[in-house]
């Protein structure tokens, strides 16, 4: 019989830190067996089950990527975190690459590796139960104002379904238009907190001296126009949900007061000293890459963590181009009632146009084009014609990219050649070719980790 606690095995050649991390794991309710290389935790590996793995990168005898390798053989779905030190980023990204879920910095707190095993835990108890469900019951999820007929979107679906009862804090990760504010409602709708308040927050649409006090509301007289007091975002979502929208783009005094809330559930308005308690679940959304942010600096890594208990990634429309008849027939439908056009459908000619096109502005790019061809067409049927598409600026803007390239070279390897010729006339100074590059120093590291280049060492 599997025992009711997780079981965490740790792999750690440091006797004194292997110490330490079972009895911290043991204290916060985890069974942790240990073993001191590789190959014994392969031994232990094959004679109990485990449901998070936290090795070392660097071991005696097989490496930690050797053991990451050896462990996916065994069991592909079993989450391994990579402890690796600071100086060594570009080794956790490779890890990442061969399947290793998560990786933390060596020194780390040993609450900054409960949060992530964790999150692991959670998101691995998803995914079996997910599919468990989906094998069984061969179910396809619906969902108000959501259209998902692709195994993509229903996959997000799926996590929806299996996230929306709990209170934990959901990420939702995709670009710009994919629809991350619909399954924020979604997640809502479908939780206990249904009967409470479901309010959003975009923080690129805030200036940043506003942002606080939207967040966090004020205390009259607390700034100049400050006539009356005035509750926060926070408090107007009590016993409900807040969707915090671009989340990666607030400021870092604000990412403090962020993380506060999220830990202890309390805050003080501005110029008040009186402490604040809410209960408030948080759904935040991003179409930034936050791991990038993390390495720029722009991110907290505490905060990341706090919010990345359940990640919901979207994909783009690309992606799953399967979903656009089903999504152009619920554009349109809602376009012409809401226009009183008798609009009936949409031919084969205008159909292709739909399936053919990229979508770089995703679901709501398809939203308007539908609506402008409901808006402005004459008959009963779309044709071709009432289809205006406007990818002559896009187009115009990649041919002059492509020209711009040197023949036969992507942008990919475009990008990696000018980090090495950066790097070659700084004469490997890393800030100097981070400053030609217009890049912080972190940012340039962390595209030499991303893109397998080697990060040389400092020539300062």
């Amino acid at each position: 019989m599997k025992p009711e606690k997780a079981s965490i095995l740790i792999v750690e050649d440091e006797p004194k830190m292997r110490r330490v991390l079972e009895l911290q794991l043991a204290e916060e309710g985890f069974r942790a067996r240990t073993a001191g290389d590789a190959e014994t935790g392969l031994q232990l590996l094959s004679k109990e089950p485990f449901d998070v793995i936290v090795t070392d990168f660097k071991l005696p005898g097989m490496s930690g990527l050797e053991f990451l390798h050896a462990v996916k053989r065994v069991n592909a779905d079993l989450p391994v975190v990579i402890m690796t030190a600071y100086g060594t980023v570009e080794t956790a990204v490779d890890a990442m690459k061969a399947g290793a879920s998560d990786y933390v910095l060596k020194p780390f707190s040993l609450a900054e590796l409960v949060l992530v095993i964790r999150k692991e835990l959670d998101s691995h108890h998803l995914r079996q139960e997910n599919r468990d469900l989906r094998e069984a019951l061969g179910h396809r999820y619906e969902y108000k104002n959501i259209v998902a007929r692709s195994d993509k979107m229903q996959a997000v679906l799926a996590l929806v379904e299996r996230v929306a009862p709990t209170n934990s804090t959901v990420l939702i990760g995709g670009e710009s238009g994919v629809g991350k504010d619909l399954v924020a409602r979604a997640i809502h709708e479908h939780s206990q907190r249904a009967n409470g308040p479901f309010v959003k927050i975009n923080s690129t649409a805030i200036p940043e001296t506003l942002l606080e006090s939207e967040l966090f509301g004020y205390e009259k007289g607390a700034f100049s126009g400050a006539m009356t007091n005035k509750p926060g975002k926070f408090e107007l979502a009590d016993k409900g949900t807040l969707f915090l929208d671009e989340i990666g783009d607030v400021p870092g005094a604000i990412q403090v007061k962020l993380l506060r809330v999220l830990q202890d559930r309390e805050f003080e308005r501005l110029g008040s000293t009186k402490t604040l308690k809410v209960d408030v679940r948080l759904v935040a959304a991003t179409n930034r890459d936050l791991r990038a942010a993390l390495e720029e600096g722009t991110f907290r890594e505490d905060l990341y963590y706090r919010l990345n208990v359940v990640a919901i990634d979207i994909p783009p429309l690309r992606e799953h181009k399967e979903d656009i008849p089903a999504l152009a027939e619920f554009f349109l439908e809602k376009s012409a009632r809401e226009s009183g056009k008798k609009v009936q459908g949409i031919t084969p000619q205008a159909m292709k146009l739909l399936m053919d096109f990229h979508w770089p502005g995703n679901i709501r790019e398809l939203q308007n084009v539908l609506e402008r061809a409901v808006t402005l067409s004459s008959g009963e049927m779309l044709d071709a014609r009432d289809i205006h598409i406007d990818s002559a600026p896009r187009r115009a803007s990649a041919d002059s990219a492509a020209a711009a390239l040197p023949e036969g070279m992507t942008l990919e390897q475009w990008e990696e050649e000018m980090l090495r010729e950066a790097l070659k006339r700084a004469n490997g100074n890393k800030s100097q070719a981070a400053r030609a590059l217009g890049l912080s120093r972190n940012a340039l590291r962390y595209r030499l980790s991303k893109m397998g280049v080697p990060d040389p060492p400092d020539k300062e």
